[in-house]
């Protein structure tokens, strides 16, 4: 694209352990090629659905035999965080929306990601969200006040029904121009994606 930057666009959750151990590869095709991160939510589990237990045999199997090898591999620390059953993350999701708002997005997602994944914290507590704005520099008060403001919930629910339109079904996903990818890709393939784009889907 010559006339406007590359817009790259990922869906994620902060409770998939692929979303955190994505991130930094996803930044390092972003800085390299000058495009533009634009992060967008996916709810897995959405409220009331059940959301899993890190006792229970699936996810202790599930990072046994594929999250703890894909992290090391790629040298990204993890553990499976021990709250359960594990939180929702519609609120912590409301609250990217007002952290976009503020010109952090990019680091609010970092921000939740290791907090649930390193640090083992409750991201569904909204004590714990205001502690880590509060890291970032932001008002934990605004914060807070945003959170039950109807404004960040409504864009939350347009982005949610945005994932649907395009077809987006797991995360992390990738959108790039008008292709979009889902699961783990390396530097090399989504450089080439930002190369290769010619229009900005979205």
């Amino acid at each position: 694209m010559t006339t406007e930057q590359v817009k790259v666009y990922v869906w994620t959750d902060f409770v998939c352990p692929y979303c955190l151990i994505g991130e930094s590869t996803i930044h390092a095709a972003v800085e390299a090629e000058g495009a533009a991160l634009v992060w967008l939510p996916f709810e897995l589990r959405p409220h009331p659905t059940p959301t899993l237990h890190p006792e229970d045999d699936y996810l202790q199997t599930t990072w046994k035999q594929s999250v703890y090898p894909t992290a090391e591999r790629l040298g990204v620390g993890i553990r499976l965080p021990t709250i359960s059953p594990q939180p929702y993350t519609r609120t912590a999701f409301i609250g990217m929306q007002w952290a976009a708002d503020q010109g952090k997005a990019n680091t609010y997602v970092e921000a939740v990601l290791r907090s649930f994944f390193q640090e083992n914290r409750d991201i569904g507590d909204v004590a714990v969200l205001k502690q880590i704005v509060s890291g970032l520099g932001l008002d934990a008060d605004d914060f807070e006040v945003a959170l039950v403001q109807s404004e960040y919930a409504r864009r939350h629910d347009a982005a949610l029904a945005l994932a649907r339109n395009v077809g987006v079904q797991a995360v992390p996903s990738v959108l790039i121009g008008d292709h979009l990818t889902s699961g783990m890709r390396d530097v090399g393939s989504l450089r080439a994606m930002i190369r290769a784009a010619t229009f900005n889907l979205l």
